[in-house]
């Protein structure tokens, strides 16, 4: 008897991974929210996520802020979709993408070096 109920904590386990990951899906890459969800109370966590890490990496990459002015946030956040976060993704990594993709795409100087705070290590 021990293991059927082995076998039934996996299977509840495995589930709950299933609905963690439609969830974050829905949160971090615009993904159909999951059953039993509110579609309204995950896009105001949706818009509260993307302010969050928009503001980490204009934190992390003011000379790049500083460089797009207005056309940051529009920008950050069409490559936020196109890029959401990954699990054990780091901070510092995305905003060096950000600027990759900004200058890939024209919106950045291609010759502009970036510039880290201080406390970055690179």
């Amino acid at each position: 008897m021990p293991e059927i109920a082995g076998n039934e904590h996996s299977a509840a386990r495995e589930r709950l991974a299933a609905r963690q990951a439609e969830l974050l899906n829905a949160l971090l890459a615009k993904g159909p929210a999951p059953a039993g969800f509110d579609e309204q109370r995950l896009d105001v966590e949706r818009r509260a996520l993307l302010s969050k890490r928009r503001g980490i990496v204009r934190m992390l990459g003011p000379a790049v802020a500083d460089e797009l002015g207005d056309r940051f946030r529009p920008l950050f956040d069409a490559y936020a979709v196109e890029h959401p976060r990954h699990a054990g993704s780091r901070a510092r990594e995305d905003a060096a993408a950000f600027a990759e993709w900004c200058r890939a795409s024209g919106e950045l100087s291609v010759n502009r070096k970036a510039r880290w705070k201080f406390w970055q290590s690179n």
